[in-house]
């Protein structure tokens, strides 16, 4: 099946909103910047796992702010992945938490979100990007990080 509109590139359809970069962790928590979701209509996040060291563990969440210094951050309810092990054979997998800007707690006036990732008991290969999808202004390219280097069409 072919592309409805080939005049519509996939850049303009997603931007890199956040990154924690592949390298290979020691146990400790590790974050995207917060994302301001009035941006963006919905974002995915996509966790990968490489090599888990002995009994490593990896917990994933995606946490709201009121604001982009993290005021008030608390996690957003039913956005957590199930725990990666090394017991488990979880090395070299990926998992994927999607959210729609209307599931943070905008009565409260939570506006931003990031990506929160855990690695516990032992040093672990992890990386994460968070993209941005439904850009409400311009092409979602116009949202991607700055450390987003070229694109290529």
């Amino acid at each position: 099946m072919g592309i409805a509109n080939q005049n519509i590139l996939p850049s303009h359809l997603a931007a890199v909103a956040g990154v924690i970069d592949p390298d290979a962790y020691a146990a400790n928590t590790y974050t995207t910047g917060w994302i301001n979701m009035a941006d963006f209509g919905a974002i995915m996040a996509i966790i990968m796992a490489g090599d888990l060291g002995t009994s490593a563990t990896i917990d994933a969440k995606l946490q709201q702010a009121t604001d982009s210094g993290g005021s008030g951050a608390k996690d957003v309810t039913g956005k957590a992945i199930t725990q990666l092990t090394q017991a488990g054979s979880d090395s070299n997998k990926q998992v994927v938490i999607n959210l729609s800007a209307d599931e943070l707690d905008v009565a409260n006036d939570f506006t931003h979100v990031r990506l929160s990732v855990t690695i516990a008991t032992a040093a672990s290969d992890m990386g994460a990007v968070v993209l941005g999808l439904h850009r409400r202004y311009g092409p979602a390219s116009g949202g991607d990080l700055a450390s987003v280097d070229e694109i290529v069409s």
